[in-house]
């Protein structure tokens, strides 16, 4: 017992030994940290410390610091965590510490290397001077008397109004000589006015003796938000036509006079599309799914980012897509909800059509592709975009001729970004039909831009251009571009869902942005907008999607100045793209938003 005793004891003193030194079981040993590490810039031959300001401590061990190790990514040498790199480019850096008693801790920096440079040098500075409009043959007209004019100005045919007249035809725009084959025509006039108004659109044949229309459309109402006017008519043979919008007094109903033209007002026109249909075609269908309970890979979805979700047939005719959470990082690709197209070759140049009704218990925008299943974007037959409203059922449908040949289509729905407050989402899928169309069926569409330049007939005196969704018929993305007072300003009138649907961009097929080779770029950009608001920036070269700058941009009302610059060189000379891309899933509730560009200067540093 007196033994038994004397180890208890010995026992009893280890234990308030080990308490009084601090000392723990294994079992609770504390993880140690490092702190400190960060991201650096060295030039090309220069010794870096890589320690520098790093540190590593344990609560059972206290300071670590001299049991820290790096690795690099691709290998560098370190002696006392000091070294030398001698070719330029990115390199990964692990610090990596394990304390005494078994625990491992690391911490991430990004070293950027790059080689020796002369001094900076202006390579391109935006010159914003007034440009030059086109009205494209567009002319205002107002009867004598009357208390309104018409212009260009702010990137768009703006009419202020301050007394209608006493008719429909004393406030006009007009083209006149717009000539006519044997085809039906589409006119789409992109509109807003400060007060709800009225307008009547006519196509006025020149050949005919009399005033004679080839059809109308009247009592149009326009809204406070931007959105299409339209007139449907026919041309049986050749001829020609004079389009005229009349905005002078208008009363649809002469028994409420209340309900008229009002006093006051101002109407924009952002631009007017023309279609020229010809032709005809039909729609043969080579592929439908029931969504069987069978044929649970006719749905698949991937999910990536930190988001979560599953895909599966429900047995009655429906596909069914759960996101059981969006990503945490990432964006619209980082979910993909697939409709498999089993059995299908896509062919390159031929048109196809694809149909399917899709509901959402929560909105939900996206991009909408035809691409391969296991190549994606580098096998793309079509880019489209997707919206859809909370408890909305839709049929979503688009015609397009494919651009690549793809061996495994899939119906690509690419909706990671969730909508205002929604955590999770449930889209069902029903009535698939994928097919070719067959016909001579074919649309020529014009578009009269009152922007100083327009990305589908971009301008080859200016560096800049836009591109809206609406201008190849996107649900959503209206906007225009001009200069005043040596300021650029680019004017949103209606927000896209996705980030393409609103896009600024400075280089094009008819003016180049070249930047040469063995040099770094340094671009500066000064702006503020009449709302706050946030985009993409990037300069990816022309041909592919390689951005060497990839930042975001938050603008506001304060003029502020935002620096960016390139971490490799060209081998080559090539031709680039500055890109801001505005579109987002909460654009489209911002409204009218203009961006000012007060200077966007490239600076060129030549590598020595």
């Amino acid at each position: 017992m007196k033994k038994m005793n004397r180890i208890l004891a010995a026992l009893l003193c280890l234990a308030m030994l080990l308490a009084a030194a601090g000392c723990k079981s294994s079992g609770e040993n504390t993880p140690p940290t490092i702190s400190g590490v960060m991201d650096q810039d060295v030039v090309a031959g220069t010794e870096f410390d890589a320690l520098a300001g790093v540190t590593a401590s344990d609560a059972e061990d206290g300071d670590i610091t001299s049991m820290i190790t790096i690795t690099s990514m691709p290998s560098l040498t370190f002696q006392n965590g000091k070294a030398t790199p001698e070719s330029a480019g990115t390199y990964e850096l692990t610090y990596s510490v394990t304390d005494k008693g078994g625990e491992t801790v690391e911490a991430y920096a990004t070293l950027t290397v790059t080689r020796q440079t002369g001094e900076a040098v202006i390579l391109e500075q935006m010159d914003f001077a007034t440009a030059s409009t086109d009205s494209h043959g567009w002319e205002a007209s107002v009867a004598e008397g009357v208390n309104a004019s018409g212009e260009l100005k702010d990137g768009a045919f703006v009419f202020d109004i301050t007394d209608a007249g006493s008719g429909d035809g004393d406030i006009q725009l007009k083209k006149a000589g717009v000539e006519l084959k044997a085809a039906d025509y589409k006119v789409k006039i992109w509109a807003k006015s400060t007060q709800e108004t009225y307008a009547h659109i006519l196509a006025r044949d020149e050949n005919a003796a009399d005033w004679a229309t080839f059809g109308g459309a009247y009592n149009v109402r326009i809204g406070t938000e931007i959105a299409p006017l339209e007139l449907n008519f026919t041309s049986s043979g050749e001829g020609s036509a004079e389009l005229i919008l009349n905005l002078g007094k208008i009363t649809p109903n002469p028994d409420n006079p209340s309900d008229t033209t009002p006093e006051n007002f101002t109407v924009t026109i952002d631009k007017i599309e023309i279609y020229e249909i010809s032709g005809s075609e039909t729609r043969v269908p080579v592929y439908t799914n029931d969504f069987s309970a069978s044929s649970d890979s006719a749905v698949t979805i991937s999910a990536g980012d930190g988001a979560s979700g599953s895909a599966s047939c429900a047995g009655n005719g429906t596909g069914v897509f759960q996101i059981d959470s969006y990503p945490t990082d990432g964006g619209v690709w980082s979910i993909k909800a697939d409709i498999a197209l089993s059995g299908l070759t896509v062919e390159a140049g031929q048109k196809y059509y694809y149909s399917y009704t899709l509901k959402a218990e929560n909105a939900q925008d996206g991009e909408l592709l035809v691409e391969s299943a296991t190549q994606n974007d580098a096998a793309r037959a079509n880019f489209n975009s997707l919206s859809v409203g909370a408890g909305e059922e839709i049929v979503v449908t688009n015609t397009f001729t494919a651009e690549n040949s793809v061996d495994d289509p899939v119906i690509r729905m690419q909706i990671g970004n969730p909508s205002g407050g929604a955590s999770s989402n449930t889209l069902t899928v029903s009535n698939l039909e994928f097919g070719k169309m067959e016909g001579d069926l074919e649309t020529v569409k014009t578009i009269d831009s009152f922007g100083v330049s327009q990305a589908g007939d971009a301008n080859p005196d200016y560096l800049w251009t836009t591109y809206n969704g609406t201008d190849e018929d996107n649900e959503r993305g209206v906007g225009t571009i001009w200069t005043q007072d040596g300021s650029l300003f680019y004017r949103i009138d209606q927000g896209g869902s996705v980030d393409w649907h609103n896009k600024l961009i400075f280089g094009h097929g008819a003016n180049t942005l070249t930047l040469p080779a063995d040099s770094y770029f340094t671009v500066e950009i000064t702006a503020k907008a009449s709302k706050p608001v946030s985009c993409g920036f990037f300069l990816n070269p022309m041909g592919g999607w390689d951005p060497r700058i990839s930042e975001g941009i938050d603008f506001t009302t304060e003029e502020q100045t935002f620096t960016f610059e390139t971490t490799d060189t060209l081998i080559l000379d090539m031709d680039f793209e500055m890109l801001f891309q505005f579109g987002s899933n909460t654009l489209p509730d911002l409204g009218e938003v203009t961006i000012e560009f007060t200077n966007i200067t490239i600076y060129q540093r030549s590598v020595i």
